[in-house]
């Protein structure tokens, strides 16, 4: 016998402490079964867990513990098959007690052979877990529950984000508010919800950056759906870390606010024109009370003036005296500059069509340019008429052409637009919802910054150099339109130009909006390059009848007669530089053959027929006429 092999009664020894050891073991039950599965030993565990005594179950098959359906099923014997084949075998599952109840086991049987390989039987293991089992339940549960809550959200996008960015899950309202399906988006980086500026300046990475280092990050910005439009974010970005500290990922919460912003942007525009309103009605009391005190002083001066006169007739004294009944007159109308912005100059509203206005006006516009400047007009065909009063008009639409000139000292275009527009309430400040027609001042000159443009209209208010600007007509304007029932809009940027809309509400005719009628009077074309003359010829084309429309060139006038379909009568001077009034005539009756042609003269009549091939076929008048004369061979032409 080896020296190190134990005897006999010391392996009795050492079977009787390892038998004490497993006997008392309470939070496992630890017994043997034979190789059919028939108990041979049992612990107190086994008795603590099952609710059997040793004497209770020794003998027995091991498969009572085992519900009905597990023990229908084999599952006891398969369970010793698989230990015997594989060496061991372990599972979790329902066991039963002696008294009925059911509780959650961790199982590990593991066969047993003697010395000489022979199998003896099976040890086995059990622990109940039914708490841990539970637990873990209640955890599935719980997250289950959650997932489907977070799942069931629609009117916040939460999901969540590997360390990287990568998008790892996906709930319906990620789905609703941006587009994407999970299958699209699960696995993509979250950078592509970001606008092309916000990921060529790196934020997707520096959110995450930031989220790792706060723990939190948090902000509001643009963001684009699958379908490429944009909405206004609200988004939060937690850290979510392991339980050894490292990073796991992020949690990410996006809300669509984009009708807050907007909601918060027209309120902020609604009081913005509430304080511009508000501002101007007290700058226009002030004003207006100014004026008409300024207009009284003025009056005792004036009257002062047309007595002193009388009691002196030295030259120098008479002299001052002009320069003050010059400087009075000036006041004069400097007071009537500040009432039209108070709105206390009384109007003579009637019904026009505005295209017919500027028409009429146009060459005056034309003069107040210059040689460097493009002047366009571009009127709508089927203008609704409005109730305005012609002159003020005239006069507004001069100050703001007057205006687009000198901000273009280098020269640009100036263009005039109408049109039929449909508001709603105060999309223009202080106008209602309806129908207006839009008179549109466009330039291409130097712009207007913000802070300029909220104080354009303020009387005595310019940018322009001293001694250049008395910054009162645009107050005109503000006041004319304010006075009219309509309003003002000013879209302007620096280097960019600025355009500046007239709105004036259309005429509503036997119940309706919707007329849009020119004078029912026939339109003459007058065209002279001498404004008196000009001015004179349309006078009396005017006692006659005809709504006048003027032109001071060859070039204008046929812009004239492309723009307006129902010209009768073209009335020009025959001598005008660059184009004479029978090249005129000659152009305009390819555009109009049926068109009335009258043309004025101060040359003998043969001696031009000799010089102008052509000239035969037009009617001639020679200067000066009369309105008799006018009139015949207007009726013979």
């Amino acid at each position: 016998m080896n020296d190190m092999t134990p005897s006999l009664p010391q392996k009795t020894a050492v079977e009787s402490r390892f038998q004490l050891l497993v006997s008392g073991i309470n939070d496992y039950a630890i017994y043997m079964l034979d190789p059919d599965g028939i108990v041979t030993s049992w612990n107190a565990g086994a008795q603590r867990f099952k609710g059997y005594t040793a004497e209770e179950i020794i003998g027995q098959h091991f498969s009572r513990f085992y519900r009905p359906e597990d023990q229908q099923s084999g599952l006891p014997a398969r369970a010793l098959e698989i230990a015997l084949k594989e060496g061991k075998f372990e599972s979790e599952g329902w066991r039963v007690r002696k008294d009925g109840t059911q509780f959650w086991t961790s199982v590990v049987i593991d066969p047993i052979y003697d010395t000489t390989g022979q199998h003896i039987g099976f040890a086995k293991i059990t622990r109940d877990v039914t708490e841990r089992r539970n637990a873990q339940e209640a955890l599935r549960e719980s997250e289950q529950r959650f997932r489907m809550l977070v799942q069931g959200v629609t009117d916040y996008a939460i999901y969540m984000l590997s360390p990287a960015g990568e998008v790892t899950n996906w709930n319906l309202g990620a789905e609703r508010i941006k587009g994407y399906s999970a299958e699209e988006v699960i696995g993509t980086s979250f950078g592509r919800f970001h606008t092309p500026e916000d990921q060529a300046a790196g934020m997707p990475a520096a959110a995450l950056a930031n989220a790792a280092k706060d723990g939190r990050f948090e902000r509001e910005g643009w963001r684009v759906r699958k379908d490429g439009s944009r909405f206004w974010a609200h988004v939060i970005i937690d850290a979510i870390y392991n339980d050894d500290g490292s990073l796991a990922g992020f949690a990410k919460i996006t809300r669509d606010i984009t009708e807050k912003k907007e909601a918060a942007e027209a309120l902020e525009r609604a009081n913005a024109a509430l304080f511009q309103s508000q501002k101007m009605e007290a700058i226009g009391q002030l004003t207006g009370g100014i004026a008409h005190d300024f207009n009284n002083l003025l009056s005792v001066i004036s009257n002062g003036l047309e007595i002193l006169p009388l009691k002196t007739q030295e030259p120098a004294e008479l002299k001052i005296l002009e320069s003050m009944k010059r400087a009075v007159d000036r006041g004069a109308t400097l007071t009537q500059q500040l009432l039209s912005f108070a709105r206390q100059q009384p109007l003579r509203p009637e019904k026009h069509n505005l295209n017919s206005v500027i028409n009429g006006f146009e060459a005056v516009l034309r003069r107040a340019g210059n040689s460097t400047i493009a002047f366009n007009v571009n009127l709508a065909a089927d203008l609704q008429t409005a109730m305005v009063d012609a002159p003020r008009f005239e006069t507004a639409l001069l100050n703001l052409v007057v205006n687009a000139r000198d901000a273009m000292p280098n020269g640009g275009a100036i263009s005039i637009f109408t049109s039929n527009v449909t508001l709603d309430d105060q999309q223009i400040t202080g106008l209602t919802a309806g129908r207006y027609v839009k008179v549109s001042v466009s330039d291409t000159g130097s712009g207007m910054s913000p802070e300029v443009m909220a104080r354009a209209f303020e009387p005595f208010f310019t940018t322009k150099e001293i001694g250049k600007g008395t910054g009162l007509g645009l107050s005109q304007v503000y006041g004319f339109m304010q006075q009219s029932k309509g309003g003002v809009s000013i879209d302007s940027a620096i280097d960019r130009g600025t355009t500046i809309s007239l709105f004036l509400p259309a005429f509503d005719e036997s119940g309706s909006d919707t007329v849009s009628a020119e004078d029912s009077s026939e339109k003459a074309l007058v065209v002279d390059d001498e404004p008196d003359v000009m001015e004179m010829a349309a006078a009396l084309f005017r006692s006659i009848g005809y709504e006048v429309l003027t032109a001071n060139n060859g070039v204008a006038a046929l812009e004239t007669l492309q723009r307006t379909k129902d010209i009768a009568v073209l009335f020009s001077d025959v001598m005008m530089p660059s184009m004479t009034g029978i090249e005129l005539a000659k152009r305009a009756r390819e555009l109009r053959p049926t068109m009335k042609i009258l043309l004025a003269t101060g040359y003998p009549l043969p001696a031009l027929k000799a010089q102008h091939s052509g000239a035969d076929e037009f009617t001639f008048i020679n200067k000066p006429y009369k309105l008799a004369e006018l009139a015949k061979k207007l009726r013979f032409t």
